[in-house]
């Protein structure tokens, strides 16, 4: 029932917006057609931050840097008790929301969603955003020069959603 219901809902809304339109006698196809070119600008202002945002997530994937980051910070997640499976997505998720997402669905397969692991990766990608993706693709293609401040209000707040996350996900789990 659910899936038919879903499956109506965007013609639906096609349907409401033309007929509106037509009511408002607007003529909607030349006003599509209008937007529809105005887009291929902006998809063309935006490729050239997108393909350096992938650019450098690659590199720093592959580079293999993360293994000394997680080789450095061990110690002192293991003394505050967070779980080592948990550091790729705290470090990727400022920078690429489907790498995380991805790694959250790798911490599923392995340890279940209702584990602590599988709700404290659940936690944090709700509780953060992809600050770099942000900057690079939105502030860039608007030719935002200046991000100082931007950066630093978007990877404190990713901090603090990461140690909430943390603080929370014990505190209602322990």
């Amino acid at each position: 029932m659910i899936e038919q219901i879903s499956n109506f809902i965007i013609p639906l809304l096609v349907l409401i917006v033309v007929g509106y339109g037509i009511y408002k006698k607007v003529n909607v196809y030349d006003v599509f057609v209008s937007g529809a070119t105005e887009s291929f600008d902006m998809v063309f202002t935006m490729f050239p931050c997108l393909l350096g945002m992938i650019f450098g997530i690659n590199l720093f994937l592959k580079s293999d840097v993360l293994n000394y980051v997680f080789t450095l910070l061990k110690p002192a997640f293991d003394q505050l008790r967070i779980p080592t499976e948990i550091f790729p997505m705290m470090l990727l998720r400022p920078i690429s929301g489907s790498s995380s997402l991805a790694i959250l669905n790798n911490l599923y397969v392995s340890y279940g969603p209702d584990s602590f692991i599988g709700k404290l990766g659940s936690v944090i990608q709700g509780s953060t955003d992809t600050t770099f993706y942000i900057l690079t693709l939105y502030f860039g293609s608007i030719g935002i020069k200046k991000i100082r401040y931007s950066l630093i209000a978007g990877l404190v707040a990713d901090v603090i959603g990461i140690v909430s996350a943390i603080l929370l996900v014990n505190a209602f789990l322990a």
